[in-house]
């Protein structure tokens, strides 16, 4: 296979891990070919943009992106580059695994094995029609949700559920209290629910769905929910398995797909090579799932956990005492 992906380095410690997950992609000779291409801090000092023209051009034409964390300056153009990354490149469905895995510093070192899939266009999330009134004293903000964009987003999800052999959708929601735009969400899941007889589907009020994750997050297969609901409860979802350090996300779209590391760019460790690679690691797993390489992804999968398991070589979050590449060679022997 010769597979062309467009590569963005990132800010902070974006760059070192983006180094050990090519380190390990290279070690399992997929055959793949990267074009750089810079965003966010890096950009702009280069080329006075956060988001370059030749940037969209790259992922455009490739269509495969995987990304390191990015950072947006206060007051310089976007709200959020990866929002923007969303919109231009209408990335419709974000898809954020939660799995437990061993010695991490995890509430659940077993048991949890979910996926949220969050709608990325829409809702309030987006920030369309913010305004602040002249007195400083009121602020407004429009939350829109469409028929067409939940009804893509909730057959991703069952879409999703019977290509991975997963056995249940839950459509998280707030109809009770707002029963215009969460309504039409929840009545437009409900018509896609019924065209998947073999998927187990059941609702749940977002604050419920807070709790039971809390308390029995091994209910949970697949979560389906709008922007913000999603947002919160993917992030939640990371803490039940040890943090964002292993929280990877993809960004799909009928043209395009990004795949990244969650977090953020920690500009305070930055340079230090303690940076945890696993979170970019296994958006590149989820990468390769989207590529039609399922066998890969799963053998990538499998070394990180082996590599955890015989706590060979961890970063000081994961409370070993080895560094970025040295962490990543040790999966990159397991592959």
């Amino acid at each position: 296979m010769t597979q062309t992906i467009t590569v963005i380095r990132g800010d902070g410690i974006g760059p070192e891990i983006m180094d050990a997950t090519l380190h390990v992609l290279d070690a399992m000779q997929l055959g793949l070919k990267y074009e750089y291409a810079d965003a966010g801090l890096v950009a702009l000092e280069r080329h006075g943009e956060l988001l370059p023209a030749a940037t969209m051009d790259s992922i455009r034409h490739n269509r495969i992106a995987l990304k390191s964390p990015l950072t947006t300056p206060v007051g310089e153009g976007f709200s959020s580059i990866n929002v923007e990354l969303r919109k231009r490149f209408d990335l419709y469905a974000n898809v954020r695994p939660a799995k437990s895995f061993p010695n991490t510093k995890s509430r659940f070192p077993s048991g949890v094995d979910l996926i949220t899939v969050r709608e990325n266009t829409e809702g309030a999330y987006i920030g369309e029609g913010q305004s602040l009134s002249e007195d400083g004293e009121t602020a407004m903000l429009t939350q829109k949700i469409t028929r067409r964009g939940s009804e893509r987003i909730v057959r991703y999800a069952f879409e999703l559920a019977r290509r991975t052999g997963r056995k249940k959708v839950t459509v998280v929601h707030k109809a009770n209290i707002l029963k215009s735009t969460s309504g039409l969400f929840l009545k437009t899941a409900r018509a896609v629910a019924a065209e998947y007889p073999d998927i187990q589907c059941n609702e749940m009020i977002v604050d419920n769905c807070c709790m039971q994750l809390v308390m029995k997050p091994e209910q949970f297969d697949i979560i389906v929910t709008t922007n913000l609901f999603g947002d919160i409860i993917s992030d939640l979802c990371a803490g039940l398995v040890g943090g964002l350090g292993l929280a990877p996300g993809a960004n799909i779209g009928t043209d395009a797909a990004i795949f990244e590391a969650v977090h953020g760019s920690a500009p305070d460790i930055a340079g230090k090579g303690v940076a945890n690679p696993c979170a970019l690691l296994l958006g590149a797993a989820q990468m390769l799932d989207h590529l039609g390489l399922p066998e890969k992804a799963t053998k990538l999968r499998v070394a990180i956990i082996a590599t955890l398991e015989a706590k060979d070589s961890l970063t000081p979050d994961l409370g070993g005492e080895g560094n970025t590449m040295g962490f990543a060679k040790a999966i990159a022997s397991r592959v």
